[in-house]
């Protein structure tokens, strides 16, 4: 395959016709691949040439909403003097950003019930006619009578007051096609998908009884329908526009590697423990869980290697060490891979904590200062969070081509979308030919392998859904 040069307005037009053609759509591509700024091609030829004069909303995660945005309008030479001004902040902070006049408009998810509230009551009107939901995933839990307040707040107007709505995500269905309902009723009101959630449920899921895998107790849980995949892809399809950058630029595929620790003699006996009483001593300190929930996040915190205690007993946030497997591993494939910078990702706080004392040297991530050193290229370690990661952080694939998951946990989004903070379609963006390593450190026979088989069956969810997409365009 002949390399091509990265260009996003290359796809400009592509992109251009199918906001046209569908005034309330979805926009599916990975990160790298320049949804924010195809997008925002769209909106300044919507405000400059095509004469809209209400202000367009941008809804994103609070780093973009604050930075990303502005920063992806200022560094592009078209798109110079159309401005995007954040509404975060401060209520007075916030109420300010409002006054300055502006094409675009951009605020975090969290902030959409004092959004809609300010904008409500006599003699207010809602100004925004364009809506764009950067990471739409966000209002996947939307119902018409119940769910989030945030995506309820928007929700009262989507229909009533905004005239186009866009969604754009790289991670459509994360944890598999139940995601898609939300995101979807804002652009047909339940059209394609079902007017309620639970006509949606019904249609395409029957309930199955099964047995936890951990806490190995009964338990009823939706099962999609063989018919529904195909169904449910068949009636979003001329909503959904979905650009691989696979299709277009020769990218490597990542290169895994599964790196197996033992939990130590002592460590297994208490795990053992766990899954069968609930309670384990550590050090004469009392770990006890009492749902299949609280015994899942135990379980993940002992292969990891620290377990949390009981807050009311030893104050919040105190936690024992019990096995050193993994920090001796993540030593190890340090030492193996020489000077290059290893992004490594980290579960719980007490990983993190465990991590720093390790590996002194390291750097944390959620620090702005230690973000600045990972970007200028220092440092061996740098340990960020899945959560905070995702969205918004870029220049880290300059200085890095490897990724080390220290913890597993079931959310794919959050690991989608730190895996592509140096993914392929970044490193190409650098024009560096070299290939990406992810390596996953797991504790052997624990839940670290029934996260990574089920996050592998949603990704398998995930990636069907787009590649029909892909076919329908």
């Amino acid at each position: 395959m002949t390399r091509r040069k990265y260009e996003p307005r290359a796809f400009a037009p592509m992109v251009m016709e199918h906001f046209a053609k569908q005034p309330r759509c979805a926009f599916f591509g990975k990160p790298g691949v320049g949804k924010s700024v195809m997008t925002l091609n769209y909106l300044e030829i919507l405000h400059n040439v095509m004469g809209e004069d209400a202000p367009s909303l941008v809804l994103a995660p609070l780093r973009v909403a604050r930075d990303g945005w502005a920063h992806e309008s200022a560094k592009w030479e078209h798109l110079k003097g159309f401005d995007v001004v954040p509404i975060t902040g401060t209520p007075e902070q916030r109420k300010a950003a409002l006054r300055k006049p502006a094409p675009v408009y951009a605020t975090n998810y969290e902030q959409l019930p004092w959004l809609v509230e300010h904008f409500t009551g006599p003699g207010k009107a809602w100004p925004f006619r364009t809506v764009i939901a950067d990471e739409s995933t966000k209002l996947k839990g939307f119902r018409i009578n119940k769910g989030g307040q945030r995506a309820a707040a928007i929700g009262s107007v989507a229909h009533t007051k905004v005239k186009r709505w866009i969604n754009l995500t790289g991670t459509p269905s994360p944890n598999g096609l139940k995601d898609l309902w939300g995101q979807t009723f804002f652009l047909d009101q339940g059209e394609r998908l079902g007017r309620s959630y639970s006509a949606f449920e019904e249609r395409w899921f029957a309930y199955k009884r099964v047995v936890d895998a951990i806490s190995h107790k009964p338990g009823i849980v939706p099962v999609i329908q063989p018919f529904a995949s195909e169904q449910i892809h068949e009636r979003l399809a001329d909503l959904c526009l979905t650009l691989d950058p696979k299709d277009w630029f020769d990218l490597q595929e990542p290169i895994v590697n599964v790196i197996e620790v033992d939990l130590s003699f002592s460590a297994r006996v208490k795990y053992k423990e766990l899954e069968k009483e609930l309670f384990a001593q550590f050090d004469g300190l009392d770990v006890e869980v009492f749902n299949a929930a609280g015994l899942t996040l135990k379980c993940l915190q002992l292969a990891n290697g620290a377990v949390y205690l009981d807050p009311e007993k030893y104050g919040k946030g105190a936690w024992v060490e019990c096995d050193f497997g993994k920090l001796e591993a993540l030593r190890e494939l340090a030492e193996e891979t020489g000077d290059d910078p290893i992004l490594v990702a980290y579960q719980f706080n007490s990983d993190l904590a465990r991590l720093l004392r390790e590996f002194p040297e390291g750097l944390d991530l959620s620090r702005d200062d230690h973000m600045a050193a990972a970007k200028a290229g220092k440092g061996k370690l740098w340990f960020g969070h899945p959560a905070s990661m995702g969205h918004g952080v870029d220049g880290l694939q300059a200085h890095c081509n490897r990724i080390c998951f220290f913890a597993q946990d079931w959310n794919l989004e959050y690991h989608d979308q730190i895996l592509e903070r140096i993914g392929p379609m970044r490193q190409y963006q650098e024009g560096k030919t070299c290939g990406v390593f992810i390596d996953y450190i797991v504790a052997r026979d624990t839940i670290d392998e029934v996260v990574i088989a089920r996050r592998a069956g949603k990704a398998s969810v995930q990636q069907i859904l787009m590649d029909y997409m892909k076919g329908k365009q």
